[in-house]
């Protein structure tokens, strides 16, 4: 490119563990063309309009680890790959995708660069770096640039895309205890955990939620039954048939009344109040058109409250208020709902915000309300008239700390009775500090799936980080979600390394499962053809409720193509460094760079895991300093200076002495039966890696002297079986 232009020539997503970052990123190649000869400081303008349009860059550090380090940088002169990171990533920020994490680096092109940056979700960050380009673009040509309507944009695709409130602080919490997660679907299905030690959440709800629990809470009168069967406080009440009954049902029970649908929710179709004939009868009508049965029961005096069950205790409350405005004699109750009541910053359209905007005229339940006033929705109240819009429908007061005890009791019996492990319990009472009992408060619903915002985005009091309990609930403290997990990388070898730690785990008695070039296998079972060294295949192991172990055969290509089909693993193999022409396509043109490459590996090996380094290469033995967790050298030569050092350190190795394998730690020797395959090095990697797993000696020489016929009968059959998928 010759102009003074920014061309991406290419996007790549980087979704798992990659070069640059544990986490997922998108990798791009900008070329800057003429742009290369133009740093910042000598654009007329450029910093002025740049620093206007995105006051936030102010807060971004940069090379100079403080805030306005950027900026400091822009004015100094930087060149717009650079910008374009720093960019990019405010833009995520504004469209409500938090991350910090951006690079730049030149490559063997000039103008040529890679930008990378941290992505939450792959479509948004590409839809930022593109808006990205055209504000950078806009700031060198002095053109007009709509960094609201960008930003607006950016938000709806974000809001249409990513997590909602209440999953994501779910997957947060996880994160925070390194509990891995894999998103299942578009939506809001996300896994946790990994193969046989997964759990899933949808929302509020979990794969121990029981859809006959789900089905009873949505069932209000059978609530009811069950509730009152076994203790809990409830309001009296009855089903109706028709109108006329339900009149009935009020005189009964004695006025005033609830009349509401038996299955509906989020209070539609709920009248509170009811005094007369006229009213319950009008409120029949509303219930119907909401539900299939319609329930009429005892008003409950004082305030409806939310508490959020999980497990066996309550972890958040929170308090409704009733709406209402108050007139001037000019305004009609539509406008001042939308003076006095929308204007509330709490108040919005989306899950972002505690409070929802009132509609008047399109809620039924609001419009019957105003009947009962004397009003319409296009009344117009006399000056200083209170008017009650809206009974029901504010949750969002957090009063946690004020629930009573025996309140709390009686909650988490009714989420048991009815047999949820996650449960929004509503109530009725005047005042949550006090029994139930004493003031003839009652639990009026237990919900499944509930929504977690109002704990989470309280419009007054403390937020409550429920996401914790939740994943606290599904993952006790000695369960992190994980399943040992084996990573093989280098230049030589891996797949028969790989093939071979699959085949000792599955003599172990283990469900493993490996992703390598010569397929994709579940216990031994081949279940695609071809090569399955990649981030898809390998996903397809770890969202396998059977497999209790993973091998991954990850190449250099695979490294910098995709990323690493896992966050973390038990043990990381690297066999051999040298430089190999696939990777030449990445800017990748010597042994240093792939060093930096097949160092991966290594990074991503867990504090308790092992890094198991192939001790003849000293490019390779190099990365010890690398790993976090324990390192294990294999070789040929066990007097090497390395594995000498090693061992005097009491670390542990695998070595050839007179043809046969030996297990060293400090000054201990074990020798194991069988023979190493050819080539030998790659039976040392594999046994190191099982020894790192903890399996015993005597079972790695039988799976040794087994492995080659089983390697040969399954690689055959891979060339001649018909491809299936699974």
């Amino acid at each position: 490119m010759s102009k003074r232009d920014i061309q991406i020539i290419d996007v790549r997503p980087l979704r798992g563990p990659n070069i640059w970052t544990y986490r997922p990123a998108l990798e791009a190649l900008i070329d800057i063309g003429e742009l290369e000869d133009f740093p910042s400081n000598t654009l007329p303008g450029f910093y002025e309009r740049l620093s206007a349009w995105l006051p936030g860059l102010a807060e971004h550090r940069c090379s100079y680890g403080e805030p306005g380090g950027f900026l400091r940088r822009v004015e100094e002169g930087t060149w717009p790959a650079h910008i374009l990171e720093h960019v990019t990533l405010e833009l995520q920020n504004m469209a409500g995708q938090r991350t910090g994490f951006g690079k730049a680096r030149s490559t063997s092109k000039r103008g040529v660069y890679k930008v990378v940056v941290r992505s939450r979700q792959e479509e948004v960050t590409r839809a930022c770096l593109q808006a990205g380009r055209d504000l950078v673009m806009a700031a060198i040509e002095d053109a007009a640039f709509d960094v609201a309507a960008t930003v607006e944009r950016l938000r709806d695709i974000a809001d249409s895309l990513c997590l909602g409130p209440s999953t994501a602080c779910i997957v947060d919490a996880a994160t925070e205890r390194r509990i891995p997660s894999i998103r299942l679907t578009g939506g809001n299905l996300v896994q946790l955990g990994y193969g046989a030690r997964q759990r899933r959440v949808w929302t509020a709800e979990t794969d121990r939620t029981s859809a006959i629990a789900e089905s009873i809470a949505g069932d209000k009168d059978l609530t009811k039954s069950l509730l009152a069967a076994c203790g809990v406080p409830v309001p009296e009440g009855r089903v109706v048939d028709n109108a006329e009954d339900a009149w009935d049902a009020a005189e009964s029970i004695g006025l005033p009344v609830v009349v509401k649908p038996s299955d509906a929710n989020h209070g539609r179709g709920v009248s509170l109040n009811l005094n007369t004939r006229a009213e319950v009868e009008a409120a029949f009508a509303l219930a119907q058109s909401e539900g299939s049965e319609v329930i009429v029961e005892r008003f409950v005096l004082g305030d409806e409250h939310r508490l959020l069950v999980v497990g066996k205790r309550v972890v958040a409350a929170a308090r409704g208020e009733a709406a209402w405005v108050t007139g001037d004699g000019k305004l009609n109750i539509v406008e001042l709902v939308d003076l006095q009541i929308n204007t509330d910053s709490r108040r919005g359209e989306t899950e972002d915000f505690p409070l929802n905007k009132i509609t008047v005229e399109t809620d039924a339940a609001i419009v019957l309300e105003l009947v009962r006033q004397g009003l319409t929705p296009r009344s117009t109240p006399a000056a200083g008239q209170r008017v009650l819009i809206q009974r029901n429908g504010n949750v969002s007061i957090d009063v946690t700390d004020k629930v009573h005890p025996e309140v709390a009791a009686a909650v988490s019996l009714a989420a048991r009775i009815v047999g949820l492990d996650i449960a929004g319990v509503d109530l009725v009472a005047e005042d949550i500090s006090r029994p139930l009992e004493e003031q003839r408060g009652a639990i009026v619903e237990v919900n499944a799936g509930p929504g977690l915002l109002m704990h989470l985005r309280p419009a007054e009091g403390e937020a409550r980080p429920v996401g914790q309990p939740i994943v606290d609930h599904l993952f006790p403290e000695d369960n992190n979600g994980r399943i040992p997990i084996v990573g093989v990388t280098g230049s030589d070898d891996t797949t028969r390394v790989a093939r071979l730690i699959a085949w000792l785990l599955h003599i172990d008695g283990r469900h493993a499962g490996v992703a390598c070039r010569d397929g994709l296998y579940f216990d031994q079972r081949q279940v695609e053809s071809g090569d399955c060294a990649n981030w898809h295949a390998g996903q397809r192991l770890l969202i396998n409720r059977n497999m209790q172990a993973a091998v991954f055969e990850t190449p250099a290509v695979g490294i910098l193509g995709e990323g690493l089909p896992y966050d973390r693993c038990n043990v990381g193999v690297v066999t051999s460094l040298r430089h190999t022409d696939d990777v030449v396509r990445f800017d990748i043109l010597d042994d240093e760079q792939m060093a930096g490459v097949l160092r991966t590996q290594v990074d991503v090996v867990l504090d308790e895991g092992a890094a198991v380094l192939n001790a003849d290469d000293a490019g390779v033995a190099a990365m010890a300093d690398f790993s976090d967790g324990e390192v294990i050298f294999y070789g040929l030569d066990e007097k090497s200076t390395v594995i000498a050092a090693h061992l005097a350190r009491d670390g542990r190795a695998v070595v050839l002495r007179d043809d046969a394998i030996v297990l060293l730690k400090g000054s201990h020797a074990q020798r194991l039966t069988a023979r190493p395959m050819t080539p030998p090095s790659a039976t040392l990697a594999a046994v190191a890696a099982a020894w790192a797993l903890g399996l015993a000696a005597d079972l790695m020489s039988t799976g040794i002297g087994s492995f080659e016929s089983s390697f040969d009968v399954t690689a055959n059959a891979g060339v001649t079986r018909k491809r299936t998928r699974r």
